[in-house]
């Protein structure tokens, strides 16, 4: 394994040899957005030995300032404080997991790029993964010792709803079924966005939830993005988390950094004077 940072993927092998290394720090963020504490059970149970659990409603959402959608992002102030916490410093390489697919560890990983610390990789595979390989586990908490985190937000990551309506691109990373409105378990609305093109972030990885080689993700992305720039795709999902996965997945594929939607859906919807596509096409563009 190269001792250059890690920035995108990381295997179970190469973290399974760097147990105990103190310049590395591991976070378990699983999460179910049905038991919002199931996650916090399961790493008690068992978990990559050292890890420390991050919460997402807790820890990866904050009170609404660039956004007011289900979790708007933390303050940099926040997220100074919680990554300090976590032990993280310019000098570490951070590792992330949830239980398979990144849908909810990407967005640790994009908050940490977002904050300006870019040596951080999800762990390919997740916590399943970990199991399957028969790698040791650990019950209990784990607690890091507090670390002086720097770094500064990226505000031009993100675009905020009043930006929405000049998006040449806007890419929904809900399933299928969400974005045509046939079915909407979180939120008030079904549909999508007018304009916005699908890329259900579950297609980004296999059946084992490993993420899918960078020629075969690159592909995909060219099928959605169509004539249009990778850094000019603005991605969005339910509450601006699973979005973040497509962002990984890009970057994985070596394109440009798009950028980010942070309300997503259910901002967007939570006024009823807003308009609302539904169906598999994207539909007629908004405009300015």
């Amino acid at each position: 394994m190269t001792t250059e940072s890690l920035d995108t993927l990381v295997t179970v092998d190469d973290v399974s040899r760097r147990l105990g290394d103190p310049k590395w720090v591991i976070a378990d963020c699983r999460y179910n957005l049905m038991d919002p504490e199931a996650g916090r059970r399961a790493y008690l149970e068992g978990h990559v030995p050292g890890a420390r659990y991050v919460h997402l409603h807790d820890d990866l959402a904050g009170e609404p300032l660039t956004d007011h959608g289900r979790h708007p992002l933390p303050s940099p102030e926040a997220l100074t404080e919680l990554f300090g916490r976590l032990g993280i410093d310019t000098h570490v390489q951070v590792v992330v997991y949830d239980q398979a697919d990144a849908g909810i560890a990407a967005r640790l990983w994009w908050l940490l790029r977002y904050m300006g610390h870019d040596a951080v990789a999800v762990m390919d595979g997740g916590f399943h993964a970990w199991q399957s390989a028969g790698l040791p586990l650990e019950s209990g908490s784990s607690e890091a010792t507090q670390k002086a985190f720097q770094g500064q937000a990226k505000r031009e990551w993100v675009v905020s709803l009043a930006e929405v309506p000049a998006q040449a691109c806007l890419v929904d990373a809900r399933d299928e079924a969400r974005y045509c409105g046939e079915e909407e378990p979180l939120d008030p609305v079904a549909g999508h966005i007018p304009g916005a093109r699908n890329h259900p972030y579950r297609d980004n990885v296999d059946a084992d939830g490993r993420f899918r080689s960078p020629q075969e993700l690159k592909a995909r992305f060219k099928r959605t993005l169509g004539d249009q720039a990778p850094e000019s795709a603005v991605y969005y999902c339910g509450s601006g988390v699973t979005a973040c996965q497509l962002l990984l997945a890009a970057a994985h594929a070596g394109l440009p950094p798009g950028r980010l939607y942070a309300g997503s859906w259910s901002e967007w919807c939570s006024d009823s004077g807003r308009p609302v596509a539904t169906g598999s096409e994207p539909g007629p563009r908004l405009l300015p």
